[in-house]
């Protein structure tokens, strides 16, 4: 029979925990409606560039009519020899499976890419950590996010890879205040390098957020643009159905919306079969505009992450916070019947003493 003092003890150890959690869950979903009013705010303008591109594509010839190849680099197709691939996880753990998920896809990625060379850009503590352990650092890294004015863009030295999968750039720290110039750092030396032929391709995985149960896994090709506003994606994996049952309960337990984005009015816009005048060649527009696309891609990627991080360490929380419930009562009860039977084995002693005399 346990003691009565260590199973209060343990009572008292198992609320101060409840209420941490409860504490990090009310804290988590406060952080998800900034982030998710984030991801909204940025959709308008993301989509109104994409418009402009389908618009230019129309308007404008990208491709040589004698060769058929494309006029700006990041359309042009190649042999994938050298891959990059963007890892988007979190800087802290206490999140669920959301960093397991994410670090899962990206290496049953570079197994389906086995016997290429492949370049992994760690954007996130976990993600880092994890694949630091199994894989070298480049000798020569890309520069770090926190540097966004820095003005020349440091450029990998020629020679040996230090092995087929290498780390070339760990971004640590920038998911917690997450700017657009931070990530236009990551694009321009991402677009520098695909344009001087250093790598054939970019993929990034994230977790892709639309709502709080609606989530998925992805692994998203940026470049080559294949076509202006249509996502490639490569891998997925949704939410399990349990999952998704315990986001659900966390978020109305939390008074966090669950609805997802609407398409705004703007959609439309440059769509139509009508004849815009643009102050530039649409050549020259559309030439200018392209990296900002593939820009916003990153960007986009790192907002939904962001936002779907918030929400797994929610639904996490939440479900640490009833089970620290479920023990305390099972504990309650173990400790009532301890005490019970305390009681009925001294009454037992002085009945047994009394009826000796």
């Amino acid at each position: 029979m346990p003691n009565i003092l260590d199973i209060r003890r343990r009572i008292r150890s198992v609320i101060n925990t409840r209420q941490i959690t409860k504490a990090m869950k009310v804290v988590s979903a406060a952080k998800l409606r900034r982030a998710q009013e984030r991801t909204l705010a940025a959709r308008p303008y993301a989509r109104m560039l994409t418009n402009v591109l389908k618009s230019l594509v129309a308007r404008a010839e990208i491709y040589d009519p004698e060769t058929g190849e494309p006029k700006h680099p990041l359309l042009a197709r190649r042999e994938e020899k050298t891959i990059l691939l963007i890892v988007v996880t979190g800087d802290k753990g206490l999140a669920g499976a959301f960093n397991g998920n994410i670090t899962k896809a990206a290496m049953r990625f570079l197994e389906s890419k086995e016997g290429k060379n492949i370049d992994i850009e760690a954007i996130g503590r976990k993600g880092r950590d994890f694949f630091r352990r199994r894989y070298p650092t480049a000798k020569v890294q890309t520069r770090s996010l926190t540097e966004p004015d820095e003005e020349s863009l440091d450029r990998a030295e020629a020679g040996e890879r230090a092995g087929a999968i290498q780390i070339t750039g760990e971004h640590v720290g920038i998911l917690g205040r997450l700017e657009f110039s931070q990530v236009r750092v990551l694009a321009e030396n991402v677009i520098e390098r695909y344009k001087r032929e250093e790598i054939d391709s970019v993929y990034v995985v994230f977790n892709e957020f639309k709502s709080v149960i609606a989530q998925r896994v992805v692994v998203e090709q940026i470049l080559p643009v294949e076509e202006i506003g249509e996502r490639t994606v490569r891998l997925t994996e949704e939410l399990p159905e349990e999952e998704r049952k315990r986001a659900k309960e966390a978020a109305i337990s939390a008074g966090v919306g669950m609805r997802e984005g609407r398409e705004e009015a703007t959609s439309q816009f440059g769509t139509e079969q009508v004849d815009y005048i643009y102050e530039q060649l649409p050549e020259e527009l559309f030439k200018a505009l392209l990296p900002k696309y593939v820009a916003i891609q990153i960007f986009r990627a790192l907002l939904e992450s962001v936002a779907a991080e918030h929400a797994a360490r929610m639904t996490a929380m939440d479900s640490a916070t009833n089970n620290a419930t479920d023990m305390i009562d099972s504990l309650t009860l173990a400790m009532n019947r301890a005490r019970q039977a305390k009681i009925t084995k001294e009454i037992i002693e002085i009945v047994s003493g009394a009826a000796a005399m």
